[in-house]
Order: C-alpha cells, then sequence, then structure tokens
C-alpha cells in the first residue's frame, strides 16, 4: 500500500478501537475474567464486522474514493488488507467466545455463577434477545465459512476459478454476519455515538452484498461491444484484440485499464487499456499474455465479431505529474499502458507541451513483429526507447537506469511489471534519495 492509504488503514484501527473504549472504561475495570471476556468479545466483533463493512464497500469498486486512494488498483489492495485484518480479529473474537468455554470443559475455569437475570421490559430488546440463540450458532458457520473464503482468497497456489466461484460466497456470510452483529452487539450500545456508525457501516455492507449477490457491480459502466480485430504475438504468447464499443463511453486515459467479459461463466477480467481514446472511431485495445488459467487458450476461444462487455476505464496510473523528464519502465507485459501512451502521444499537435521520455522495456521473451511495433510506436512519439532482453542484454537494474539517464534526478519513474521488480527498483531508488513516494509511480494489478 502507499505510504497515505498505509496510514489509512492503521487509523481505521486505531480511532475505531479508541472509540470502543472511550464508550466502555469498564473494560478496565473488569472484575474477573468472564467479565473481560465478555467486553473483548464486544470489541473484537465491532471492529471486524466495520472492516469487514468497509471492505465490503470497496468491492462494489464505488467511483468516488477510487483518486483519493490512488485508483482502484490500490483500492482493491486496501479491500484486500482490510479483509486480512478482520479475518485476524474475527479469530481473536472466536478464540474469546470459545476458548473460556473449552477451559471450563477442561476444569481449568470454574463457570461462574449468573445469578437472577433482571427483567427486560423493552420489547426491542427482549425481541434480540430471544434471536441470540440462533444468532450465535447461524454466526458460528458463518465465521467458519468466511476463514475458508479468505484463506483461498490468499493462497496464490489455489487456482483463480476456484477463488473466483468461492469468493462469491462472501456476500451471503456477510449478511449472515451482519444478522449476528445485530443481535449481539451489547444492546445499551446502540443509544451511543457508536449506534449510528455501526448501522451505518453495517447498512452499507449488507446493500454492498445484495449488489455483489445480484452481479450489479460495476452495472453503470459497462458497454457493449464487439471484437473487431484480432493479431496473435507467439513469440510473448500475448493476443492483442481490438474491440469497437457501442455508445456510453466516456473515453479513458492512457495507462487505465477495463474489466472484459467475453464468456458470462467466466465473468469479468482486468486488463490494461494498450490504445488512445478517439471519440470519432470508439474502441480499445487489450493485450492479454498467457499467463493463468483464463488467458490461455484466449486465442482459440476469442473469434471476430464476437460479442463482449467492457466496464471501466479505472486507474489513475495516467503519466499526469507535471515533471519535465519521465522514466518509463515495462516489463514483460508491463509494456501494454506505456503502449497505450505512446499512441496517445503521437497524436499530440505539433508543439504540444510534454515531458521528455526514455522508456526501458525488458523482456524474457522476443516476438520481432510485437518489438518492431513498439519501435515504430516510441519513433512516432518521441520517446527514447531502451530494449532490453534478458539472454542479450541481462537484468535491468537501478544502477542501469541511473547510468542511461544521468538527470533521473529530475525525473519521475513509473513502473509497470512483476510486483517483486517493482518493489527491488523502487527501494533501490529510495536508498539513492529519490523521493519515491510522490515520484515513483506503480501499477498494482493483482487483484486478488
Amino acid at each position: 500500500m502507499t505510504r497515505a492509504n498505509n496510514r489509512l488503514f492503521w487509523g481505521f484501527w486505531i480511532v475505531l478501537g479508541l472509540f470502543w473504549l472511550a464508550l466502555n472504561p469498564g473494560i478496565f475495570a473488569a472484575g474477573n475474567f468472564f467479565a473481560l471476556r465478555g467486553q473483548m468479545v464486544q470489541l473484537s466483533g465491532v471492529v471486524a464486522m466495520a472492516a469487514m463493512s468497509v471492505a465490503m464497500v470497496l468491492s462494489l469498486r464505488p467511483r468516488w474514493p477510487e483518486a483519493r486512494l490512488g485508483g482502484l488498483d490500490k483500492m482493491y489492495r486496501l479491500h484486500k488488507w482490510l479483509g486480512i485484518g478482520a479475518l485476524g480479529l474475527a479469530v481473536f473474537h472466536w478464540l474469546w467466545s470459545q476458548g473460556p468455554k473449552w477451559a471450563v470443559g477442561f476444569g481449568l475455569l470454574e463457570r461462574p455463577s449468573r445469578g437472577p437475570r433482571p427483567e427486560i421490559t423493552d420489547p426491542d430488546h427482549q425481541f434480540l434477545l430471544d434471536l441470540r440463540g440462533t444468532a450465535e450458532g447461524l454466526g458460528e458457520w458463518a465465521f467458519y465459512t468466511v476463514v475458508a473464503l479468505l484463506l483461498i482468497a490468499l493462497i496464490k497456489l489455489i487456482p483463480y476459478h476456484v477463488f473466483r466461484y468461492s469468493h462469491r460466497l462472501v456476500p451471503v456470510a456477510y449478511l449472515v454476519l451482519a444478522f449476528h452483529a445485530v443481535v449481539l452487539l451489547d444492546y445499551g450500545m446502540w443509544t451511543t455515538p457508536l449506534g449510528p456508525v455501526m448501522a451505518i457501516l453495517l447498512l452499507a455492507g449488507c446493500y454492498a452484498a445484495l449488489v455483489s449477490l445480484a452481479g450489479r457491480i460495476g452495472a453503470g459502466r459497462r458497454i457493449a461491444g464487439e471484437i473487431a480485430a484480432l493479431r496473435h504475438y507467439p513469440g510473448v504468447r500475448s493476443l492483442e484484440a481490438v474491440v469497437k464499443l457501442g455508445p456510453g463511453w466516456r473515453g479513458h486515459a492512457a495507462g487505465q485499464f477495463a474489466f472484459a467479459t467475453s464468456n458470462a461463466f467466466e465473468g469479468a477480467h482486468p486488463y490494461t487499456i494498450a490504445s488512445a481514446w478517439n471519440p470519432a472511431a470508439p474502441s480499445v485495445t487489450f493485450i492479454a499474455k498467457e499467463l493463468g488459467d483464463h488467458t490461455t487458450g484466449l486465442v482459440d476461444r476469442l473469434k471476430v465479431g464476437q460479442k463482449i462487455t467492457v466496464e471501466g476505464p479505472y486507474g489513475c496510473f495516467t503519466f499526469e505529474d507535471g515533471l519535465p523528464h519521465q522514466i518509463w519502465v515495462g516489463a514483460g507485459i508491463g509494456i501494454t499502458p506505456f503502449v497505450a501512451r505512446l499512441k496517445e502521444l503521437a497524436a499530440l499537435e505539433p508543439g504540444a507541451v510534454r515531458p521528455e521520455i526514455d522508456l526501458f522495456h525488458t523482456t524474457r521473451e522476443v516476438d520481432e513483429a510485437a518489438l518492431e511495433r513498439l519501435a515504430r510506436d516510441a519513433q512516432a512519439a518521441n520517446v527514447r526507447l531502451h530494449l532490453l532482453i534478458d539472454a542479450r542484454h541481462g537484468r535491468l537494474t537501478g544502477k542501469r537506469i541511473r547510468e542511461t539517464v544521468p538527470n533521473w534526478r529530475e525525473a519521475s519513474l513509473w513502473f509497470c511489471g512483476p510486483s517483486g521488480f517493482g518493489a527491488a527498483l523502487r527501494a533501490d531508488f529510495a536508498a539513492h534519495d529519490m523521493p519515491v513516494e510522490g515520484r515513483f509511480h506503480q501499477e498494482l494489478f493483482e487483484l486478488r
């Protein structure tokens, strides 16, 4: 995550935790272990459900926080870590709930005497108490389900299609957990400032869950299209598809991406847009590399004339920083956003203000036709192209970039490619005093 999003992430937990503690100072004066247990169960449950609710809202791909969070890729990274945090707290919550029961069963703790329960005169309170057993039972099974689903999402060895289909069950589990939270939240909390906050978060999360179950995520940005042309580059195992768009597409900037659906059963998959926007001929170009179970075999499944749905555009990797010099690094299929920007620059009016640009393209695989086309695009855009084929030229490093671009300190660096390579370059330039938080731009093209 970016430094700003990292602060937002940790600030969320700290602020919400302190908010709950301010309303429940009794936790510091708990008279016995079971009194402390009740408070810890409440605290962990409230914060976990709040995090899950925010994660559910972010899964809708809303427009308003995208620019503020640095793009959909950064927003999904925050969604992922909120889910991980909620998972950890949910386990903590479950252990505080179940652990003491196990300890009593093994004779390690003595069950406390409850004494006579106070008479409940509030009908709403009594209604929730009557649902308590149901909420506890359903909540426990929903917890087990969420743990399994989130582990599937986090374990990259599990195929993407298994993750995708199983993740559809998360909204169902969330709705059950929301019911669990409403019933089991300390009744007195509903009349404190925490009550409206939790009500808003739970309602927003339930809305997001229902939208997801209805298959309406991103529905307002979906445009019907048709594949107009296909070009295969076997040397780099990549397929270029030109999609003619129907009415409704608002245009896009170079560096943005979109979700494309060619098969309703497989659903939408994200692809960086590899073309400049031309309102006179509305279309987008995607370049897909055979990297996973979906993209492998696209060359055989896609046909010219085939109907396709495009949703977008998304992302803030749009080359807008106002600096006089930019360094671009496209590793492998990560060259795609730079191809779009090259075409955008080539279409500028003569004399238009634009930065000086050095483009580094590093690749293990070679397709001469693809490389020749890239060279032509770079020449037309007046961009210096530095091509490095691993077997011939060795690996690209930060040192190599700095030697090639002497005035790199006045430049920004835009990177798209494997996340590990990007992290290494970022650390390298940070060690050489580049202000990476503002000048190192990286597309985190991992939505899992």
